[in-house]
């Protein structure tokens, strides 16, 4: 997963508590996805869905998840030529090749075997790949590679592994969001690690849904200073402070690697926040935009009017410098 955003609602967490009007503030919690999810909506009667939602990640889990064995991802990347996808799948991988189209294939969800190669974790020092090999893992990537057929995955090139995790969570956010809109619900919010999407208003503080974006801080601490407000949209937000390595003059590479060249990307660029109608569609455009870096991201904007977008970045003084781009919010 690229870069765990926290995100900071302002709003009073009460479980179930029945308020004067005969509202009620629906709260669940719980991991999936290698992280934290919570779902909260306002009704006029206490519900639980836990169990549709446990049933909802085992699906997608099952489809997508890169961590299971034999989860359908896993068998596909193992080389089996059998797996009859699902609709989860499909509509993860469209997105993908769309994506990838639009970027000139800056956004490629095959690129994990390299950073994989790259080894990125906690900090540490970049040690240099051997070009040769770096070379042969590229011969391998790009979702150009890959085609749907008949409902099964076919891979031109034996060893392309495909990693959905850099819009996955989105995804996920959108199948518990119009989960919740199926059942009648025109007040909730849904978040898992970070990336969220709303509807409606917090009806019993009479206010919009409101979120902190968390501010690039490389010691670890945590602090808020961007506080929007979240209108029948989503956001997601990509970033690489959290994630990095240095070389020996102490530059700073992020977790992100070209696509084209297979080395980690050097930027000035520290995160990206994204609004638009589909959390998927965010998650994947912020990974987008950071690999990109910033120049780049405003000019690819400049044609992608739909996309709100937030940029946190070091001007040449390592100052802390920000962007808003297309209308993101500025309160």
């Amino acid at each position: 997963m690229i870069g765990r955003i926290s995100i900071l609602f302002f709003i009073g967490i009460f479980i179930s508590c029945k308020q004067e009007n005969k509202l009620y503030h629906n709260y669940t919690k719980g991991k999936a996805f290698g992280t934290t999810f919570s779902i909260q909506f306002i009704d006029d009667q206490k519900l639980d869905f836990s169990k549709d939602y446990d049933s909802l990640i085992e699906a997608i889990n099952t489809s997508m998840s890169t961590y299971i064995p034999d989860s359908d991802i896993s068998r596909i990347n193992k080389g089996d030529t059998t797996i009859v996808i699902d609709e989860h799948f499909k509509k993860v991988f469209a997105t993908s090749k769309k994506i990838y189209k639009e970027t000139g294939g800056v956004f490629d969800p095959t690129v994990g075997i390299l950073v994989n190669a790259w080894d990125f974790g906690p900090k540490g020092k970049i040690i240099s790949l051997d070009s040769l090999k770096i070379d042969s893992l590229l011969v391998s990537v790009g979702i150009d590679k890959i085609v749907l057929k008949e409902h099964k995955i076919i891979k031109s090139h034996s060893n392309t592994f495909l990693d959905f995790n850099a819009l996955a969570k989105g995804y996920a956010v959108d199948v518990f969001a119009e989960f919740i809109a199926d059942k009648g619900l025109e007040n909730y919010l849904v978040e898992i690690g970070g990336e969220i999407r709303g509807k409606g208003t917090n009806i019993l503080k009479k206010k919009p849904w409101r979120i902190g974006v968390e501010d690039p801080n490389f010691d670890g601490t945590q602090s808020y200073s961007k506080i929007v407000s979240l209108h029948n949209e989503a956001m997601a937000t990509s970033g690489g402070y959290r994630k990095y390595k240095t070389d020996v003059n102490g530059e700073r590479y992020i977790h992100i690697l070209n696509a084209k060249t297979g080395y980690p990307l050097k930027s000035n660029l520290l995160a990206v926040s994204v609004m638009t109608n589909s959390c998927m569609e965010a998650d994947a455009y912020a990974t987008a935009l950071m690999s990109m870096g910033l120049e780049h991201s405003l000019e690819f904007l400049k044609t992608k009017k739909e996309l709100k977008v937030f940029l946190m970045y070091e001007d040449e003084n390592k100052e802390l410098k920000t962007l808003s781009v297309n209308g993101f919010p500025e309160h």
